[in-house]
């Protein structure tokens, strides 16, 4: 018998040729899901950056709105404070409208005989007054009266000197008063509530 010879050169070269095809076939598969993955990923950070932009842009018309907000409740609190001042203001005059015609009666009714005014002059709440007395005797008889008074407080004397007024020998003095301020009434009562 013969022995019967194979050759298995062709077949190794067909299973060569199947595997470099399954090699090509599975590197082009892995290439394609390798650029798949790729391009998926630069979507999903594509599509990540356009939603933050977005968030980001709204952000932004939000703080331009808050920005005009803010602004306008800036306005409101000048217009608020100049309104309040300007009531203040009001209600002071309205509270001291009279002030001016006490503060002249009571000063007439307190010159002792022998002083006379030559000048009132009131600065707020402080009032400054110049005149001639026969003596200084006088002159502390008035301010021991404008303290005894309710309306007017701590009398000080800026100066006494001796002045010829035409014939006559008189004290030339000038003195500060301050005008002593009730509270309104209506400030009385919301003190007591509080």
């Amino acid at each position: 018998m013969t022995p019967i010879r194979i050759n298995l050169l062709p077949h190794r070269q067909l299973r060569r040729a199947r595997q470099q095809r399954w090699f090509v076939a599975l590197a082009a598969i892995v290439v394609g899901l390798g650029l798949a993955a790729v391009g998926g990923g630069q979507a999903y950070i594509v599509n990540l950056k356009s939603g933050q932009d977005a968030r980001n842009a709204f952000l932004k018309e939000e703080l331009v709105k808050l920005d005009k907000q803010i602004a306008e409740i800036a306005q409101l609190k000048e217009k608020t404070a100049d309104l309040l001042a300007r009531k203040d203001v009001v209600e002071s005059l309205q509270n001291n409208r009279g002030e001016a015609v006490h503060m002249f009666d009571a000063l007439m009714r307190l010159l002792p005989d022998g002083l006379y005014l030559k000048s009132v002059k009131q600065t707020g709440d402080a009032v400054a007054l110049t005149g001639f007395a026969q003596s200084s005797a006088r002159v502390s008889t008035f301010m021991r009266a404008l303290e005894a008074t309710e309306l007017f407080d701590e009398p000080v004397l800026v100066e006494v000197k001796s002045a010829m007024v035409g014939p006559v020998r008189s004290y030339e003095f000038s003195l500060n008063v301050k005008i002593a301020r009730k509270a309104p009434e209506s400030d009385k009562g919301r003190g007591a509530k509080s």
